[in-house]
């Protein structure tokens, strides 16, 4: 039994060892265009000036502290990456991992169904959840009548025994990262997984032998956190500058290997698409940019129509949905109310030389504080259905973007 039991834990060690790891052994597999194809689209052809440095992603600003947290150099902390969907959460934390072989590190992924989580889970842990019971044998209860949370419970208890070795051996915490942790259903069942994980998650910081990484696209997982924590620290993710994502968009344009388009054409298509990462590596990987770029603003018109589009002459049945649709509507147009009051203040000053025309260029996205919101929308309550269509996004300041 001592033997089996430690088993159990060597196999877990085996999860955070270097070399190979399910999450980013995925990622690199990405596919790749014929050697017939990439040879005849030689750099020569596509024109592409190959002076300076430049990396498949964009190194953004905070890939440093996520360098150091995967790298177990943050010590006494755990962390949450929270951003709108697309910004690059994911890929940082791969970029990381990859730098270091994933040594110490394991990635799982949330899934609505804890179920699914707890396979999840124990294949990022290797961690099989029937190994140390003998239930056959001994006739005991089963465990798993207590659901996928005892089971995950059972598994954290192995991996705190890992953690507190390899503490000791190597001098510095392991690494676990629950990714796209907004996937938990929105419930109780949902809410007791995520504080679970919590609970866990200070206890080791304080330790110092594990450090837990949460990333999110929806902010209602932060605000469920923020009443119990401590050590959590809050790493927000946005959207490019517009000068920034017409560099990015010049590097994913060189490396889809497209023609060169000149500085006006990337402008145009980033004043389209915004500083979005997900949004500029689909434009640039058409051989048209201008035009993906307007065909992908129809279809996000189209689908933003679909969800809060009123309607003029509708019965009673669909009251409730209109009022949510309405004070969308209101919400949404005083984020253009204050970008064109920003854009008026901006081209005053040029014409007084206290500014330069180039300030109008790159002009961010509003931002409204939530009590705002509030009095605007006159209904808190659907702002969260609108952060978690995508609609808007609710940072660690609470604002509305």
């Amino acid at each position: 039994m001592a033997w089996y039991k430690e088993n159990v834990l060597w196999k877990i060690e085996q999860a955070f060892a270097a070399g190979y790891d399910p999450a980013l052994e995925l990622a690199k597999n990405a596919i790749k265009k014929p050697e017939e194809a990439v040879s005849v689209l030689a750099n020569e052809e596509l024109e592409w000036d190959l002076e300076g440095p430049w990396t498949q992603h964009l190194r953004r600003s905070e890939q440093n502290l996520i360098d150091r947290i995967i790298k177990g150099q943050e010590v006494g902390h755990y962390f949450i990456l929270l951003g709108p969907k697309g910004t690059g959460k994911t890929t940082m934390i791969l970029d990381a991992m990859q730098a270091v072989q994933a040594e110490g590190v394991a990635m799982c992924d949330a899934h609505p169904d804890l179920e699914v989580f707890r396979l999840r889970l124990g294949k990022a842990l290797n961690y099989e959840y029937n190994e140390d019971t003998q239930t056959g044998l001994f006739q005991r209860r089963d465990p798993r009548e207590g659901g996928p949370a005892l089971d995950i419970e059972r598994a954290l208890n192995k991996l705190e025994k890992v953690a507190l070795r390899h503490a000791k051996t190597a001098g510095k915490p392991l690494i676990l990262i629950l990714n796209n942790v907004h996937y938990f259903n929105h419930d109780d069942d949902g809410r007791n997984m995520l504080l679970q994980f919590q609970q866990r998650a200070e206890g080791w910081a304080a330790s110092g032998i594990l450090t837990m990484v949460f990333s999110s696209d929806d902010s209602w997982p932060f605000f469920v956190m923020r009443k119990n924590a401590s050590r959590m620290h809050v790493v927000s993710v946005y959207d490019l500058s517009a000068q920034d994502a017409q560099t990015a968009a010049r590097r994913m344009r060189m490396n889809a290997r497209q023609q060169k388009e000149p500085p006006e054409v990337l402008t145009e298509m980033v004043k389209i698409v915004g500083g979005r990462l997900t949004y500029l590596g689909k434009a640039t990987k058409a051989p048209n940019m201008v035009e993906y770029a307007k065909h992908m603003l129809a279809v996000e018109k189209a689908w933003l129509l679909s969800q809060i589009g009123l309607i003029p002459d509708c019965d009673d049945d669909v009251m409730d949905e209109q009022k949510w649709s309405s004070c969308s509507w209101l919400l949404l147009r005083e984020f253009v109310k204050r970008h064109e009051k920003e854009v008026e203040r901006i081209r005053e000053a040029v014409e007084r030389g206290e500014a330069k025309a180039e300030e109008l260029e790159g002009i961010p996205l509003p931002r409204i504080p939530y009590y705002e919101c509030r009095q605007i929308m006159t209904r808190p309550d659907f702002m969260d259905d609108l952060d978690r269509k995508n609609i808007i996004a609710i940072d660690v300041s609470v604002s509305f973007t």
